[in-house]
């Protein structure tokens, strides 16, 4: 798919002998094709010379069958958001390893430890998360498992850093810590929208507080399919450790978006936005947001969205520091700007706590805790927390 494209570009810009594997030939064909678009572009701007063109496409070699890779230093398992799949996938591809070698996942919202239970060595299993489009984000989260052993950290490190790229890394948690607080971000937003407050309030106070994109427009682009399957992988998981999984009013939404509306997301031809096909024309909020979810007794401020969306990435990445699925404050910081688009104005998502002030960002909290639920709520855990990890200048 596009994620495996984007890395095999990623990586044989970078000099790194590739091996792109799908389902067919064709497929694999078409994954290369997006780094001869990609590097055409710079050919045609005069940025590269069609020699250097041609080597970087030299050394990706596109492939329906798994024995080309055999002797691969790495593998990176990229397929869509489902555990079985996923298994079959790596035991297809580990065995193929060169002697040494070490094998990672793509997931972005999957435990590390679960999926490395398919393997044949979860010492050398590891989550390498890229985000979409590779060629343009800089940051990529390594994830350690359980068993993951210290060498393979280090050498996803050092893989990662060849690549040009920010490493951080983090523990494992389902979501680890950019997934699960991006997915605050947009859920936060659609959960406003469910309230009856009008979509193109909800874009504009992303857009005010200093998102790259509003929350719904990113849904869109990201797939409203796709958090639907990670919210039945999740239920699924949920039911086997005996466990009910209670959806949030912004995930209820999206499923309806999904299942009854049949607004996927922009790959399926429309979400909360259409996206008309005529040259230059722009996309634009779906009308029918109006009539099915808008309320004209809704009340609401644009300083209480946009402090929603802030603080509902805040207080999700404390959390994250708390459970030790994040090691320090520059992790959080460098991953939420670099990773999720956090306003960079705030210096990060801890960075923004530290600058509020602590008693502050805690007091408004509590307010949006009472108003709009337990999202926003600080427990005694995270509170400590905040204040252990605080700079000292």
């Amino acid at each position: 798919g596009m994620m495996g494209a984007g890395i095999a570009y990623a990586q044989a810009s970078k000099g790194i002998a590739t091996v792109l594997k799908d389902v067919s030939q064709d497929k694999a064909e078409h994954g290369k094709a997006y780094t001869a678009k990609l590097t055409q572009t710079r050919v045609d701007k005069g940025r590269m010379t069609a020699e250097k063109q041609a080597e970087i496409l030299a050394r990706i070699q596109p492939t329906a069958d798994a024995a080309d890779l055999t002797g691969c230093d790495l593998i990176i398992e990229a397929v869509f958001e489902n555990r079985e799949l996923k298994a079959k996938v790596t035991q297809e591809a580990e065995p193929m390893l060169a002697p040494g070698g070490f094998f990672a996942s793509n997931t972005s919202t999957l435990p590390i430890t679960g999926l490395a239970k398919a393997s044949r060595d979860a010492k050398k299993f590891i989550g390498i998360h890229f985000f979409s489009p590779v060629d343009k984000m800089q940051l990529v989260e390594i994830v350690k498992g359980k068993e993951t052993d210290d060498e393979t950290i280090a050498r996803a490190f050092d893989y990662v850093q060849a690549l040009g790229k920010l490493p951080i890394v983090v523990n494992d948690s389902r979501g680890f810590f950019t997934s699960r607080v991006f997915g605050t971000f947009v859920m936060e937003g659609i959960a406003m929208l469910g309230e009856g407050i009008p979509a193109a309030a909800i874009e504009n106070a992303g857009l005010q507080c200093g998102m790259p994109v509003g929350p719904l427009a990113v849904i869109d682009e990201t797939s409203l399919s796709l958090s639907v399957h990670v919210m039945d992988q999740t239920q699924a998981d949920f039911a086997a450790e005996g466990k009910t999984y209670v959806p949030t009013p912004g995930e209820a939404l999206a499923r309806r978006m999904v299942t009854e509306l049949g607004r996927a997301g922009r790959a399926a031809g429309g979400g909360f936005y259409e996206y008309p096909t005529e040259p230059g024309a722009k996309k634009y909020l779906w009308p029918q947001l109006k009539p099915l979810f808008e309320k004209s007794d809704a009340v609401w401020t644009i300083t209480d969205l946009k402090d929603r969306l802030l603080y509902r990435q805040a207080v999700e990445t404390a959390r994250c520091l708390s459970e030790n699925v994040l090691t320090s404050v520059h992790d959080a910081n460098i991953g939420s700007i670099f990773g999720i688009g956090f306003p960079a104005w705030t210096g990060g998502a801890m960075q923004f706590i530290y600058g509020m002030g602590i008693d502050a960002f805690e007091a408004r909290a509590a307010e949006l805790a009472r108003q709009f639920g337990n999202g926003f709520a600080l427990s005694d855990a995270v509170k400590a927390t905040i204040r252990q990890f605080q700079p000292v200048y």
